[in-house]
């Protein structure tokens, strides 16, 4: 996987991220999502290298980077904080504008970014979720069944903390199984990578703290964005997998169109890892949208 890949470690001030980077071209940040690290991008990198120059990061607390220990007001796991994370690491690249995509929650950071800082992003692309705010508003009994976990995750420690870390690996691909098309369709190597990172209680801490940061913090970020009337600047694509999505929207572009004027869709038929299960059709509507 990554071959041809440089591997970096750069510290933001909070944390220290691992990340990769290769390809050339101009600068395009990937951000995984959860249950993940940076191995999600392992089919499309290859592809999108031939275009673009890829920085592949692991998430503050994910895979091998690292975070500072979570916070009473959960600020630390803020996707304002993880956003802040992703401009330094840029700049400290060299690169002061780039384009960005995000999957689930990395998503999440990248919008947050788009917002909080809109010189440095380009065109942004959103990978398979709806904003937080919107998640939470439009919860119901059946969307609370659908997406149990963001609940779960953000019930106060330790309780998630411990009932994961009895047996990460039957939670996560518990989770793996619901979420994706195929679990055949997800590499060995990956899954053994994403599983892997839960036997550390590190990761199970700050993949928690994310989630109680996006009941709290991040939902109040985003309503004040709301009420300011504050959109996002740059072109959006919303890629999005008609397996898993649209049990909780029938198309999120709609919801995306309140948080920017310009923005379009792709919509495939997978699951909710839609780089690892359409790669070439993931990879080709990126490349399209970011060219």
């Amino acid at each position: 996987m990554f071959e041809g890949f440089t591997d970096r470690r750069v510290s933001t001030g909070e944390a220290e991220l691992f990340v990769r980077i290769g390809g050339v071209g101009p600068p395009l940040l990937l951000l995984h999502g959860y249950p993940q690290t940076h191995v999600a991008w392992h089919r499309i990198a290859p592809v999108l290298a031939q275009q673009f120059t890829l920085v592949v990061p692991d998430l503050r607390g994910y895979g091998q980077s690292r975070g500072p220990a979570p916070d009473a007001e959960h600020r630390r796991y803020s996707k304002r904080a993880m956003a802040q994370d992703m401009a330094a690491l840029m700049t400290t690249l060299g690169y002061e504008r780039f384009g960005l995509a995000g999957h689930d929650r990395g998503a999440r950071v990248g919008y947050r970014l788009c917002l909080d800082q809109p010189e440095r992003v380009e065109r942004f692309a959103a990978i398979d979720i709806i904003p937080t705010l919107d998640m939470w508003d439009g919860m119901n009994a059946d969307k609370a069944l659908a997406s149990y976990h963001w609940s779960f995750l953000a019930v106060p420690a330790p309780v998630p903390e411990r009932l994961i870390g009895a047996d990460p690996e039957f939670y996560v691909g518990h989770l793996l199984e619901r979420w994706a098309g195929r679990r055949d369709a997800l590499d060995p190597a990956a899954v053994a990578a994403y599983l892997g990172q839960f036997r550390d209680p590190a990761v199970i801490a700050a993949s928690c703290a994310d989630y109680r940061a996006g009941a709290t913090v991040d939902r109040a970020d985003d309503a004040e964005d709301r009420r300011r009337g504050n959109k996002i600047a740059c072109p959006v694509l919303v890629l999005w997998g008609r397996g898993y999505l649209s049990s909780k929207t029938a198309s999120p572009l709609a919801v995306w169109r309140n948080w920017a004027d310009d923005a379009r869709e792709v919509a495939l038929d997978c699951g909710h890892f839609v780089a690892e299960e359409k790669p070439a059709e993931c990879a080709a509507a990126l490349a399209s949208f970011m060219a």
